[in-house]
């Protein structure tokens, strides 16, 4: 792409840039609004609630997602702006159906890469069963590493790799369940139920990538375990706020996730709604956005 002429083209440029003002809105909106909430339970962690605690755990991922994914759509709006066509790095992770589609889903460029340059040399999906579980589980300490030289990367790498395996090996045994329990036959519920249960798992395995050290880690899960307190001392307004962004970010995800070709503001035909919904979405990032010059979380990797 260095190699070919640049011209100006106008319609590249605005696509470029509703990419930008998307991502700022998950970043500025979302993610360092809710980061607020984060920060202090975890960094409090011995003086809040268990309750509370879970409530940011689960919002950590979302803080997370909207911080990364929203830097990666300014990165390739920004690229676009220029004429440069990057690779998406997200697909909507938040409603994959098992842990081994979320990893497909999540830092798609990162997941390539160690796809093509470490499982595929270690055999790839060609080798006997065992031996790919081990490559797998071999893949995600490496990524756990590549995070940093820390124990609580390491587990978290460790934790995902036997949620993929345990995951693959229990297919056949899961489906015949699905089909005794017959809730197989309802696709929205058996959905709904897979994607409950994989955003789940992937948030409380964060415990271990948010927390400073394992001696954290352990003594916040055996505070959510105790499901102790309540939200009652709890910024009431800071948390509606962080409610009602993570809302918008469903609904938009959700319409992109199963309604693709239904109505939508961002590309409807009509000029003014477009626009009308992009100024919507700038006036929300000068409002309840949060300038506080808080950094990219991925940028210490």
């Amino acid at each position: 792409q260095f190699r070919q002429k640049k011209e100006f083209d106008s319609a590249r440029v605005f696509e470029g840039l509703k990419l930008m003002v998307w991502g700022l809105f998950k970043k500025l909106v979302i993610a360092d609004r809710v980061a607020i909430y984060v920060d202090g339970a975890y960094n409090y962690y011995d003086q809040v609630s268990g309750v509370a605690l879970i409530l940011a755990t689960i919002m950590f991922s979302f803080q997370v997602y909207c911080d990364f994914s929203g830097y990666s759509d300014i990165a390739i709006g920004t690229a676009k702006v220029m004429g440069y066509d990057l690779m998406i790095n997200f697909k909507r992770p938040i409603f994959a159906k098992s842990t081994g589609e979320f990893w497909k889903r999540w830092h798609i460029s990162l997941s390539t890469w160690f796809k093509d340059y470490l499982y595929f040399p270690l055999g790839g999906n060609r080798v006997p069963l065992l031996r790919r579980c081990a490559n797998l589980m071999l893949v995600f300490l490496i990524s756990g590493l590549w995070h940093g030289a820390n124990w609580t990367f390491v587990i978290w790498g460790a934790i995902n790799g036997v949620y993929v395996v345990a995951g693959m090996v229990t297919q056949q045994v899961r489906n015949k369940w699905w089909n005794k329990t017959g809730i197989q036959r309802i696709p929205v519920l058996h959905q709904g139920i897979n994607i409950a249960v994989t955003f789940l798992l992937i948030a409380f395995s964060r415990v271990f990538f948010r927390s400073e050290n394992v001696t954290q880690a352990s003594a916040i899960f055996k505070k959510m375990y105790s499901f102790s307190g309540s939200l009652a001392n709890e910024n009431a307004t800071m948390l509606a706020y962080s409610f009602f962004a993570i809302a918008f970010l469903i609904a938009v995800e959700f319409r992109r996730e199963f309604f693709p070709a239904s109505f939508s503001l961002s590309q409807h035909r009509s000029f003014a709604v477009r626009n009308a919904y992009y100024a919507l979405l700038i006036l929300l990032i000068l409002l309840i956005g949060v300038y506080d010059g808080g950094q990219f979380i991925y940028f210490q990797f």
